[in-house]
């Protein structure tokens, strides 16, 4: 439920007026900056997760075709791994696009003194830390299995 103060502010509220401090636009201009910068470079980070993906698989194929190396393990392995990083570096690539475009955003609000920017950008910043969030939450979940696992498998071990 608002309060009398909310709607008295909103009823005075103009969409081409920026409600920030000059100091609260400068900490988002400097944080778009690196936020922009830090998604150039794991955009960069992702194109060599890609390339060792491809390297890992193909490393994995060659090992399996030498002579004196058991089928098994060797030809699996390099293809999982390829796997691994292709994942990876796709998990990777969409947390640098939520950066970077809330970076790219954020600097042409405050530059154009843009609501709309200001609005956009702050959004993809929240699914930024949406989809970290769903992420840990997703890892402790791993984690968690494994430790179960890990116990369970030591107790069949002692019970032998």
């Amino acid at each position: 439920m608002e309060t009398n103060d909310t709607l008295a502010h909103d009823e005075h509220h103009d969409d081409h007026e920026m409600v920030l401090s000059q100091s609260a636009q400068y900490y988002l201009q400097q944080a778009g900056k690196w936020a922009e910068f830090l998604g150039v470079v794991g955009f960069i980070v992702c194109v060599f997760m890609l390339l060792g993906a491809i390297g890992a698989g193909s490393m994995g194929s060659m090992m399996a075709n030498q002579p004196g190396i058991p089928a098994g393990m060797s030809g699996i392995m390099g293809p999982a791994i390829g796997a691994f990083y292709f994942v990876f570096a796709i998990v990777y690539f969409i947390f640098s696009l939520y950066l970077y475009q809330f970076g790219a955003r954020i600097k042409k609000g405050i530059a154009f003194i843009n609501n709309d920017y200001v609005t956009e950008a702050l959004g993809k910043l929240k699914s930024f830390f949406k989809y970290w969030g769903i992420l840990t939450i997703v890892f402790m979940i791993v984690y968690a299995l494994a430790i179960v696992a890990l116990i369970m498998a030591g107790g069949k071990m002692l019970a032998h």
